[in-house]
Protein backbone atom coordinates (compact mmCIF):
# COMPACT_ATOMS: atom_id res chain seq x y z
CA UNK A 1 0.00 0.00 0.00
CA UNK A 2 1.21 3.90 -0.81
CA UNK A 3 2.77 5.75 2.25
CA UNK A 4 1.85 9.54 2.36
CA UNK A 5 5.88 9.83 3.07
CA UNK A 6 8.23 11.19 0.89
CA UNK A 7 9.91 8.41 -0.39
CA UNK A 8 7.78 5.81 1.22
CA UNK A 9 9.28 6.25 4.08
CA UNK A 10 6.94 4.88 7.07
CA UNK A 11 6.10 7.31 10.15
CA UNK A 12 4.82 6.43 13.24
CA UNK A 13 1.94 8.46 14.60
CA UNK A 14 0.64 9.15 18.01
CA UNK A 15 -3.04 7.32 17.95
CA UNK A 16 -4.60 10.11 20.30
CA UNK A 17 -4.88 13.58 20.23
CA UNK A 18 -5.94 16.02 21.97
CA UNK A 19 -7.36 20.12 21.68
CA UNK A 20 -8.77 22.77 23.29
CA UNK A 21 -12.94 23.50 22.22
CA UNK A 22 -13.36 25.87 24.72
CA UNK A 23 -14.06 28.96 22.27
CA UNK A 24 -17.26 29.86 23.20
CA UNK A 25 -17.61 34.00 22.09
CA UNK A 26 -20.14 35.83 20.06
CA UNK A 27 -19.59 35.30 16.77
CA UNK A 28 -21.26 36.14 13.07
CA UNK A 29 -21.52 34.16 9.96
CA UNK A 30 -21.26 34.17 6.35
CA UNK A 31 -22.26 31.62 4.46
CA UNK A 32 -21.87 31.60 0.40
CA UNK A 33 -21.82 29.58 -2.62
CA UNK A 34 -19.21 29.26 -5.08
CA UNK A 35 -18.58 27.50 -8.85
CA UNK A 36 -15.27 26.55 -9.59
CA UNK A 37 -14.88 25.46 -13.33
CA UNK A 38 -12.86 21.93 -13.73
CA UNK A 39 -10.12 21.75 -16.36
CA UNK A 40 -11.53 19.33 -18.97
CA UNK A 41 -14.55 16.78 -17.10
CA UNK A 42 -14.21 15.04 -13.85
CA UNK A 43 -15.68 11.48 -14.89
CA UNK A 44 -16.72 8.69 -11.96
CA UNK A 45 -18.95 5.75 -12.67
CA UNK A 46 -22.02 7.70 -11.45
CA UNK A 47 -21.50 10.81 -14.12
CA UNK A 48 -19.74 13.51 -15.02
CA UNK A 49 -18.99 17.03 -14.14
CA UNK A 50 -17.46 20.05 -15.13
CA UNK A 51 -17.68 22.65 -12.48
CA UNK A 52 -16.99 22.34 -8.63
CA UNK A 53 -20.08 23.43 -6.28
CA UNK A 54 -19.08 24.20 -2.86
CA UNK A 55 -20.16 25.96 0.23
CA UNK A 56 -17.77 28.41 2.05
CA UNK A 57 -18.35 29.61 5.55
CA UNK A 58 -16.79 32.55 7.68
CA UNK A 59 -17.02 33.08 11.17
CA UNK A 60 -15.81 35.91 12.70
CA UNK A 61 -15.51 37.82 16.12
CA UNK A 62 -15.25 41.12 14.50
CA UNK A 63 -11.58 40.97 14.86
CA UNK A 64 -10.49 37.43 13.64
CA UNK A 65 -12.06 35.71 10.87
CA UNK A 66 -12.23 31.85 10.53
CA UNK A 67 -12.83 30.18 6.93
CA UNK A 68 -14.14 26.58 5.92
CA UNK A 69 -15.36 24.99 2.79
CA UNK A 70 -17.07 22.20 2.15
CA UNK A 71 -18.84 19.92 -1.00
CA UNK A 72 -22.46 18.84 -0.61
CA UNK A 73 -22.82 15.01 -1.72
CA UNK A 74 -25.58 14.36 -3.90
CA UNK A 75 -24.96 10.06 -3.26
CA UNK A 76 -26.17 11.11 0.23
CA UNK A 77 -29.23 13.61 -0.61
CA UNK A 78 -27.15 16.14 0.26
CA UNK A 79 -27.72 19.85 -1.92
CA UNK A 80 -26.23 23.46 -2.54
CA UNK A 81 -29.30 24.94 -0.75
CA UNK A 82 -30.03 22.14 1.91
CA UNK A 83 -26.37 22.46 3.12
CA UNK A 84 -26.23 26.48 2.74
CA UNK A 85 -29.78 26.47 4.87
CA UNK A 86 -28.88 24.18 7.60
CA UNK A 87 -25.80 26.41 8.44
CA UNK A 88 -27.50 29.26 8.00
CA UNK A 89 -29.61 28.05 10.50
CA UNK A 90 -27.86 27.92 13.28
CA UNK A 91 -26.74 31.84 12.94
CA UNK A 92 -28.31 32.76 16.10
CA UNK A 93 -26.94 29.57 18.04
CA UNK A 94 -23.48 30.72 16.95
CA UNK A 95 -24.02 34.50 18.09
CA UNK A 96 -24.93 32.81 21.71
CA UNK A 97 -21.92 31.06 21.97
CA UNK A 98 -21.99 27.86 19.82
CA UNK A 99 -18.20 26.83 19.75
CA UNK A 100 -16.94 23.53 18.17
CA UNK A 101 -17.57 20.91 20.68
CA UNK A 102 -21.22 22.12 20.83
CA UNK A 103 -21.53 21.97 17.06
CA UNK A 104 -20.38 18.07 16.98
CA UNK A 105 -24.03 17.24 19.06
CA UNK A 106 -25.50 20.09 17.06
CA UNK A 107 -25.11 18.80 13.42
CA UNK A 108 -24.73 15.17 12.01
CA UNK A 109 -21.58 14.01 9.95
CA UNK A 110 -21.59 16.01 6.36
CA UNK A 111 -20.94 18.39 4.60
CA UNK A 112 -22.18 21.78 6.55
CA UNK A 113 -20.73 20.24 9.84
CA UNK A 114 -17.58 20.12 8.04
CA UNK A 115 -17.44 23.57 6.67
CA UNK A 116 -18.42 24.92 10.08
CA UNK A 117 -16.00 22.60 11.98
CA UNK A 118 -12.98 23.81 9.90
CA UNK A 119 -14.01 26.99 9.92
CA UNK A 120 -13.69 27.21 13.90
CA UNK A 121 -10.68 25.55 13.87
CA UNK A 122 -9.41 27.97 11.45
CA UNK A 123 -10.47 31.17 13.81
CA UNK A 124 -9.00 29.13 16.74
CA UNK A 125 -5.94 29.32 15.45
CA UNK A 126 -6.00 33.03 14.16
CA UNK A 127 -7.24 34.06 17.60
CA UNK A 128 -4.72 32.18 19.05
CA UNK A 129 -2.01 33.33 17.07
CA UNK A 130 -0.54 29.66 16.64
CA UNK A 131 -1.24 27.02 13.95
CA UNK A 132 -4.31 24.48 13.85
CA UNK A 133 -1.28 21.63 14.53
CA UNK A 134 -0.56 22.53 17.94
CA UNK A 135 -3.88 23.71 19.19
CA UNK A 136 -4.78 19.91 18.20
CA UNK A 137 -1.57 18.83 19.33
CA UNK A 138 -0.40 16.88 16.44
CA UNK A 139 3.15 17.08 14.97
CA UNK A 140 4.35 20.25 12.20
CA UNK A 141 2.74 18.40 8.64
CA UNK A 142 4.87 17.90 6.06
CA UNK A 143 4.62 17.67 2.40
CA UNK A 144 3.21 14.77 1.21
CA UNK A 145 2.79 12.66 -1.66
CA UNK A 146 -0.50 12.57 -3.21
CA UNK A 147 -2.41 10.77 -5.74
CA UNK A 148 -3.17 11.81 -8.98
CA UNK A 149 -6.71 11.16 -10.56
CA UNK A 150 -7.41 9.62 -13.99
CA UNK A 151 -10.74 10.05 -14.61
CA UNK A 152 -13.61 7.05 -16.06
CA UNK A 153 -13.26 6.63 -19.98
CA UNK A 154 -12.45 4.75 -22.87
CA UNK A 155 -9.27 3.00 -22.43
CA UNK A 156 -7.52 4.55 -25.13
CA UNK A 157 -8.71 7.67 -23.44
CA UNK A 158 -7.44 6.78 -20.06
CA UNK A 159 -3.95 5.55 -21.00
CA UNK A 160 -3.53 8.98 -23.07
CA UNK A 161 -4.22 10.69 -19.69
CA UNK A 162 -1.91 7.92 -18.10
CA UNK A 163 1.05 8.42 -20.21
CA UNK A 164 0.39 12.07 -20.00
CA UNK A 165 1.33 11.68 -16.09
CA UNK A 166 3.03 8.41 -15.96
CA UNK A 167 6.00 10.12 -14.32
CA UNK A 168 3.99 10.99 -10.72
CA UNK A 169 4.62 8.54 -8.05
CA UNK A 170 0.92 7.74 -7.23
CA UNK A 171 -2.37 7.48 -10.04
CA UNK A 172 -5.57 6.91 -8.98
CA UNK A 173 -7.79 4.90 -11.94
CA UNK A 174 -11.28 5.29 -12.01
CA UNK A 175 -13.40 2.43 -13.15
CA UNK A 176 -16.80 1.22 -12.51
CA UNK A 177 -18.12 0.27 -15.69
CA UNK A 178 -18.43 -2.72 -18.20
CA UNK A 179 -14.87 -2.96 -19.69
CA UNK A 180 -12.76 -2.36 -16.72
CA UNK A 181 -9.93 -5.12 -17.34
CA UNK A 182 -9.27 -3.05 -20.44
CA UNK A 183 -9.06 -0.03 -19.19
CA UNK A 184 -6.59 -1.10 -16.20
CA UNK A 185 -4.89 -2.94 -18.39
CA UNK A 186 -4.22 -0.20 -21.09
CA UNK A 187 -3.50 2.54 -17.88
CA UNK A 188 -0.17 0.06 -16.76
CA UNK A 189 1.00 -0.40 -20.41
CA UNK A 190 0.91 3.63 -20.42
CA UNK A 191 2.06 3.99 -16.82
CA UNK A 192 4.58 1.33 -16.37
CA UNK A 193 6.52 2.33 -13.58
CA UNK A 194 3.88 4.77 -11.45
CA UNK A 195 2.11 3.07 -8.41
CA UNK A 196 -1.68 2.70 -9.10
CA UNK A 197 -4.60 2.76 -6.75
CA UNK A 198 -8.18 2.03 -8.47
CA UNK A 199 -11.64 3.53 -7.18
CA UNK A 200 -14.88 1.89 -8.36
CA UNK A 201 -17.23 4.29 -7.01
CA UNK A 202 -19.72 1.14 -6.14
CA UNK A 203 -19.41 0.38 -9.92
CA UNK A 204 -19.16 -3.02 -9.78
CA UNK A 205 -21.28 -6.16 -9.04
CA UNK A 206 -20.99 -9.51 -6.76
CA UNK A 207 -21.15 -10.87 -10.53
CA UNK A 208 -17.98 -9.70 -11.73
CA UNK A 209 -16.21 -8.45 -8.67
CA UNK A 210 -13.47 -11.62 -8.78
CA UNK A 211 -12.82 -10.89 -12.86
CA UNK A 212 -12.17 -7.25 -11.81
CA UNK A 213 -9.87 -7.94 -8.81
CA UNK A 214 -8.10 -10.50 -10.51
CA UNK A 215 -7.59 -7.64 -13.57
CA UNK A 216 -6.32 -5.23 -10.69
CA UNK A 217 -4.07 -7.66 -9.50
CA UNK A 218 -2.47 -8.40 -12.98
CA UNK A 219 -1.84 -5.28 -13.34
CA UNK A 220 -0.26 -4.37 -10.08
CA UNK A 221 -3.11 -2.11 -8.66
CA UNK A 222 -2.05 -1.74 -5.04
CA UNK A 223 -5.49 -0.71 -3.44
CA UNK A 224 -9.32 -0.98 -4.83
CA UNK A 225 -11.74 1.46 -3.04
CA UNK A 226 -15.12 0.83 -2.68
CA UNK A 227 -15.73 -2.16 -5.18
CA UNK A 228 -19.49 -2.99 -4.11
CA UNK A 229 -22.12 -1.07 -3.69
CA UNK A 230 -22.62 0.14 0.05
CA UNK A 231 -25.64 -1.73 0.66
CA UNK A 232 -24.29 -4.29 -0.46
CA UNK A 233 -20.83 -5.16 0.13
CA UNK A 234 -21.18 -7.96 2.22
CA UNK A 235 -19.67 -10.16 -0.85
CA UNK A 236 -16.50 -8.66 -0.03
CA UNK A 237 -16.80 -10.45 3.09
CA UNK A 238 -16.71 -14.20 1.71
CA UNK A 239 -14.11 -14.04 -1.02
CA UNK A 240 -10.25 -13.89 -0.61
CA UNK A 241 -9.32 -10.53 -1.54
CA UNK A 242 -6.52 -10.51 -3.66
CA UNK A 243 -5.30 -7.18 -3.15
CA UNK A 244 -6.63 -4.61 -0.13
CA UNK A 245 -9.83 -3.56 -0.22
CA UNK A 246 -11.06 0.72 0.63
CA UNK A 247 -14.08 1.76 1.85
CA UNK A 248 -15.11 4.59 0.75
CA UNK A 249 -19.20 5.24 0.41
CA UNK A 250 -19.31 2.54 3.05
CA UNK A 251 -17.43 4.41 5.54
CA UNK A 252 -18.43 7.53 7.37
CA UNK A 253 -17.95 8.70 10.88
CA UNK A 254 -16.45 6.42 13.21
CA UNK A 255 -20.20 4.78 13.94
CA UNK A 256 -19.69 3.05 10.87
CA UNK A 257 -16.40 1.80 10.85
CA UNK A 258 -17.58 -2.24 12.98
CA UNK A 259 -19.41 -3.11 10.43
CA UNK A 260 -16.71 -3.10 7.96
CA UNK A 261 -14.09 -5.68 9.36
CA UNK A 262 -14.33 -8.83 7.38
CA UNK A 263 -14.88 -6.74 4.41
CA UNK A 264 -12.39 -4.35 4.12
CA UNK A 265 -8.94 -3.64 4.34
CA UNK A 266 -8.47 0.61 4.77
CA UNK A 267 -11.13 3.07 4.95
CA UNK A 268 -10.96 6.62 3.12
CA UNK A 269 -11.80 9.13 5.73
CA UNK A 270 -13.05 12.32 3.80
CA UNK A 271 -14.16 15.32 5.80
CA UNK A 272 -17.12 16.41 3.87
CA UNK A 273 -18.43 12.44 4.90
CA UNK A 274 -16.77 12.53 8.29
CA UNK A 275 -18.40 16.12 9.34
CA UNK A 276 -15.06 18.07 9.86
CA UNK A 277 -11.37 17.81 11.19
CA UNK A 278 -12.40 17.00 14.82
CA UNK A 279 -14.71 13.95 14.13
CA UNK A 280 -11.84 12.53 11.53
CA UNK A 281 -9.12 12.62 13.70
CA UNK A 282 -11.37 10.66 16.49
CA UNK A 283 -12.23 8.67 12.92
CA UNK A 284 -8.92 7.67 12.05
CA UNK A 285 -7.91 6.74 15.36
CA UNK A 286 -10.03 4.77 15.59
CA UNK A 287 -9.56 2.85 12.01
CA UNK A 288 -6.22 2.22 13.22
CA UNK A 289 -6.99 0.70 16.74
CA UNK A 290 -9.69 -1.51 14.66
CA UNK A 291 -6.66 -2.67 12.38
CA UNK A 292 -7.76 -0.94 9.45
CA UNK A 293 -5.13 1.03 7.03
CA UNK A 294 -6.16 4.79 6.65
CA UNK A 295 -6.79 6.25 3.29
CA UNK A 296 -6.98 10.14 3.28
CA UNK A 297 -8.98 11.69 0.19
CA UNK A 298 -11.60 14.81 -1.04
CA UNK A 299 -14.19 15.98 -3.20
CA UNK A 300 -13.21 18.08 -6.27
CA UNK A 301 -13.05 21.63 -4.76
CA UNK A 302 -10.34 24.47 -3.99
CA UNK A 303 -7.56 24.04 -1.53
CA UNK A 304 -9.50 25.50 1.47
CA UNK A 305 -11.48 22.37 1.52
CA UNK A 306 -8.44 20.60 0.94
CA UNK A 307 -6.07 22.32 3.63
CA UNK A 308 -7.76 20.65 6.72
CA UNK A 309 -7.26 17.79 5.49
CA UNK A 310 -3.38 17.66 4.81
CA UNK A 311 -3.45 17.00 8.52
CA UNK A 312 -5.54 14.50 9.14
CA UNK A 313 -3.06 12.89 5.80
CA UNK A 314 -0.01 12.96 8.22
CA UNK A 315 -0.73 9.59 9.71
CA UNK A 316 -2.50 7.99 6.07
CA UNK A 317 -0.81 5.01 4.27
CA UNK A 318 -2.65 6.46 1.26
CA UNK A 319 -2.94 10.28 0.09
CA UNK A 320 -5.28 11.21 -2.23
CA UNK A 321 -5.80 15.07 -1.88
CA UNK A 322 -5.59 16.09 -5.94
CA UNK A 323 -8.65 17.89 -5.67
CA UNK A 324 -7.61 21.55 -6.11
CA UNK A 325 -5.27 20.28 -9.01
CA UNK A 326 -8.27 19.09 -11.05
CA UNK A 327 -9.96 23.05 -11.35
CA UNK A 328 -8.98 25.23 -13.99
CA UNK A 329 -7.83 27.91 -11.43
CA UNK A 330 -7.95 27.43 -7.65
CA UNK A 331 -8.09 30.32 -4.96
CA UNK A 332 -5.78 32.73 -3.88
CA UNK A 333 -2.77 31.54 -1.30
CA UNK A 334 -3.74 27.71 -2.63
CA UNK A 335 -1.57 24.66 -1.79
CA UNK A 336 1.56 24.51 -3.45
CA UNK A 337 1.99 20.76 -5.86
CA UNK A 338 5.12 20.04 -6.86
CA UNK A 339 4.84 16.88 -9.05
CA UNK A 340 4.07 14.46 -6.85
CA UNK A 341 4.07 16.06 -3.49
CA UNK A 342 1.35 18.97 -1.83
CA UNK A 343 2.75 20.91 0.54
CA UNK A 344 0.64 22.08 4.15
CA UNK A 345 -1.30 25.19 3.59
CA UNK A 346 -0.07 28.56 4.51
CA UNK A 347 -1.58 30.68 7.34
CA UNK A 348 -3.26 33.26 4.79
CA UNK A 349 -5.46 30.23 3.36
CA UNK A 350 -6.75 28.48 6.38
CA UNK A 351 -5.12 26.90 9.66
Amino acid sequence: MATGAPGGAPVVFFASFAFDCSVSLSLSLSVRTESWPIAGTFAISRGAKTEAQVVVVELSDGRHRGRGECVPYERYGETLAGVTETIAALRDRLARGLDRDALQRTLPAGAARNALDCAFWDFEAKRAGRPVHELARLPAPRALTTAYTISLGEPAAMAAAARANAARSLLKIKLGAVGDPERIAAVRRAAPQAELIVDANEGWSAENLRENLAACAAAGVALVEQPLPAADDAALGAIARPIPVCADESAHDRVSLRRLIGRYDAVNIKLDKAGGLTEALAMAAEAERLGFGVMVGCMVATSLAIAPAILLAQRAHVVDLDGALLLAKDRPNGLRYEHSLVHPPVSALWG
